[in-house]
């Protein structure tokens, strides 16, 4: 065994570039398909398995993931109604949320 000098450039998990270029191919021919849609796509029909945070990055990486479409609400400056005294006001907040399909 001999010592390597390590390299930040290579890792033993990196996905290949031909399957990362079947999987940006699959996302152009099926664009209705989230990436988690997608990874279970790639997974049936190519029998190569894609993590869905790895499609995300790889099609994020290649500008082909499109903002969710929700729209948000902005808080107001002040509540409408005043309080005066403590535990006078409920109040409940969300942060995500997302319609089904």
């Amino acid at each position: 065994m001999e010592d390597r000098r390590p390299d930040p450039n290579w890792a033993w998990n990196r996905i290949p570039d031909d399957i990362r270029d079947q999987l940006v191919e699959m996302a152009l021919e099926e664009p209705e398909l989230s990436p988690r849609e997608l990874t279970v796509r790639f997974t049936d029909t190519k029998r190569h398995y894609i993590s869905e945070t790895s499609a995300y990055r790889i099609l994020k990486e290649r500008d082909l993931i499109s903002r969710p479409a929700f729209v948000a609400i902005e808080a107001a400056e002040a509540f409408k109604d005043k309080t005066t005294r403590p535990n006078e006001l409920c109040q409940t907040d969300f942060t995500y949320g997302r319609r089904s399909p």
